[in-house]
């Protein structure tokens, strides 16, 4: 890959399209080494452009921006409302770049190597009961075709744990009724096969017979969740729809995230004893610490259980 040369010259217009090339490059580099998803390539672009934009109005560029440059930039970011996940996120973005510049010899140094990083508030999975995912997935009104596919998409969410972007890029192709298993490309284009139940398939069955169809209205993609007009269903879309279906079942929206179903179904499955490296492994986490968040969920859900039925909680 040709690299372009960084200048020292400030120019805003060529310093713009000189930084978005860089961009661009740092993307296609990390795209080919670990196969991050678009998702995760989209967010490191605009963090990057965000920096970009107030490098040319500082009259910076990749190559003069020091330490104390980029602690500056963070400080604008905190003082517009960024909250601590986010601007540890983008210092996350920020070394990895850096590094890469540092790597492929575009600078002599890494400014973000001495940029300490925030300190983040430790956060528990927002957890439903499950009497509430009850309440969730009885919610939609069968007889309508668009609810039978959120039907059906509810309970394959909560069956199989997955993320609300490997829902909504399922392909008629990823399931097998048969064999009761769904084929699930997850984050780094990592595979892995998840057991889907008596309840999801049967739904899967229902839904494929009588909702899909209308929705498609003789379109032949393989998507499995079409939108309205039969395209890709996007996450937000769908979260839209979460909100919907929470509010008819009564639950409180600060219950609510749009992977709300995914923690019930690693929170649930941990308390009826199941194994944390096999939740992990339905999960599609590499690291087990990942998962383990969901045991301190568990606990906490017993805490609240013994302090409301012990006689002396």
């Amino acid at each position: 890959m040709t690299q372009t040369k960084l200048s020292t010259q400030t120019t805003t217009d060529n310093n713009q399209e000189d930084n978005d090339v860089i961009i661009e490059q740092f993307l296609d580099s990390i795209w080919l080494e670990q196969g991050l998803s678009a998702n995760t390539l989209s967010a490191y672009r605009l963090d990057l452009q965000a920096l970009s934009q107030w490098l040319v109005t500082q009259k910076l560029n990749w190559l003069s921006v020091t330490t104390l440059d980029l602690h500056a930039f963070l400080a604008t970011r905190l003082d517009e409302g960024y909250k601590a996940t986010s601007a540890a996120r983008l210092l996350s973005t920020l070394r990895r770049f850096f590094q890469y510049l540092y790597r492929e010899k575009l600078r002599q140094d890494d400014p973000s190597a001495l940029l300490s990083t925030p300190k983040l508030p430790k956060r528990l999975p927002k957890d439903l009961s499950e009497q509430q995912v009850e309440n969730l997935l009885s919610a939609p009104c069968i007889d309508e075709p668009i609810e039978l596919r959120d039907k059906a998409m509810l309970e394959v969410l909560y069956a199989c744990g997955l993320r609300v972007s490997e829902l909504v890029g399922l392909s008629l192709s990823d399931i097998s009724l048969r064999q009761g298993v769904l084929r699930v490309i997850g984050k780094g284009d990592k595979e892995r096969l998840v057991p889907l139940g008596e309840e999801a398939i049967y739904w899967l069955e229902q839904y494929l017979q009588y909702g899909r169809p209308a929705l498609m209205q003789g379109k032949t993609d393989d998507i499995v969740f079409p939108s309205l007009r039969g395209q890709k269903m996007t996450r937000q879309t769908f979260w839209h729809r979460i909100k919907h279906y929470a509010v008819i079942a009564g639950i409180d929206s600060e219950k609510l995230s749009p992977h709300v179903l995914r923690h019930a179904f690693a929170t649930h499955l941990l308390n009826h004893g199941a194994d944390l490296r096999v939740v992990q492994m339905l999960l599609g986490h590499s690291d087990l610490s990942t998962t383990q968040i969901y045991t301190h969920v568990a606990t906490e859900r017993l805490k609240v259980l013994h302090q409301q039925h012990h006689p002396r909680g």
